[in-house]
């Protein structure tokens, strides 16, 4: 995947390609794979009425799932934030909200518009409300992307805002654990402070993967140690408190790190890079896919948490071979923003090693 959220593109590019950071890619593809874990377990768990040894897995990579994907997202912001405003919104705004809204509307109209109209009292009028909020209130799994052109945009208008002050607001709205009804404003709240971390902390955090890529050993030490400290907070119910949740997301994410560093040192962990090049494509397609497959995989597996983990893999392989094949279609625009849809006139940009991109801008 195309680094820090940066929208790649089919057309050619007279830009020399890139060396890509190849653990930035371990790292997202560690994330998006226990997230499809979270989806296909929580599917599996009630079709079933069952709860399986997944679970635990689930739980344990709870506290640094999300904090590692977003802090990964904001490393590569600096340059971004040089752009001018048009180009800026181009391809953090408008490119995001294009394939949240895309894939959105199409959940609405062929799973919830059902839903909607078998229920008592419903009106025309009241489903179009339903649908329009999502426009502004996520619900389901595409709330990520919806998220990340709102994190873009306030990062931008409050740079000059000294970073001290902004890690201090965001890791108070982080521990104040607040919780409404809208998803914009809770994840906002619980998850910024990821992000902003990964903008302003982002020399630091590569200098800490050189360490760890030059001393193998140090790090294990501290992934033994990590690993041990997260699954008692976890086991114990204290892994969410105000406090220890912040802790432990910062550790997690470096934990996450280590292992992406270590992992790529390794030829045969190829398709884990790959699965973090495509997470984005994993990510919309997931819905989906993590449906079929359970409902197939069933008819052979009884066991709750194994059905689980084989609908894990088979979601995150059947979202990339969706992807690869729809793009030989003329829906290849599920992953490819239209041409008339930009802001911005200039050359789309590449992905940084010249590849063949995600998601088109």
């Amino acid at each position: 995947m195309q680094a820090a959220g940066e929208p790649p593109a089919i057309e050619p590019s007279a830009r020399a390609a890139k060396p890509r950071v190849e653990w930035v890619d371990y790292a997202k593809g560690i994330c998006i794979f226990f997230v499809v874990m979270l989806h296909a377990n929580g599917i599996t768990q009630e079709r079933m009425r069952e709860i399986g040894w997944l679970e635990e897995v689930v739980e344990f990579a709870r506290p640094f799932r999300m904090p590692d994907f977003f802090l990964i997202a904001g490393l590569f912001l600096a340059s971004a934030l040089r752009r001018p405003w048009r180009r800026y919104l181009d391809t953090k705004v408008v490119h995001f909200f294009y394939f949240y809204l895309l894939w959105m509307t199409l959940r609405f109209l062929v799973v919830d518009l059902d839903n909607l109209v078998r229920a008592d009292g419903a009106t025309a009028h009241g489903v179009v409300l339903v649908y329009l909020r999502r426009w502004i209130d996520p619900i389901g799994t595409l709330w990520f992307i919806h998220m990340l052109p709102i994190f873009f945009v306030v990062t931008r208008l409050l740079r000059s805002v000294p970073p001290w002050g902004m890690w201090l607001g965001a890791a108070a709205l982080h521990s104040a654990q607040i919780a409404t009804e809208w998803t914009v404003i809770d994840n906002f709240a619980s998850r910024y402070v990821f992000f902003y971390s990964g903008y302003v902390l982002a020399p630091h955090i590569f200098r800490i993967a050189a360490w760890a890529h030059a001393r193998a050993g140090a790090a294990l030490g501290y992934l033994l140690g990590w690993g041990v400290l997260n699954g008692l907070l976890v086991a114990a119910g204290w892994a969410l408190l105000p406090g220890v949740s912040l802790a432990l997301g910062y550790a997690g994410a470096l934990a996450v790190i280590f292992v992406a560093v270590m992992l790529s040192k390794l030829s045969w962990t190829g398709p884990l890079r790959y699965l973090g090049e495509n997470s984005l494509v994993v990510y919309l397609g997931d819905f989906w896919v993590s449906r079929i497959a359970n409902r197939a995989l069933a008819l052979a597996i009884g066991d709750v948490g194994s059905l689980a983990l084989a609908t894990t893999v088979a979601s995150a392989i059947g979202t990339v071979l969706l992807w690869r094949v729809v793009m030989r279609t003329p829906g290849r625009f599920m992953y490819v923003r239209p041409r008339w849809l930009r802001l911005d006139d200039g050359p789309p940009p590449r992905e940084q090693d010249g590849r063949r991109p995600l998601l088109a801008a």
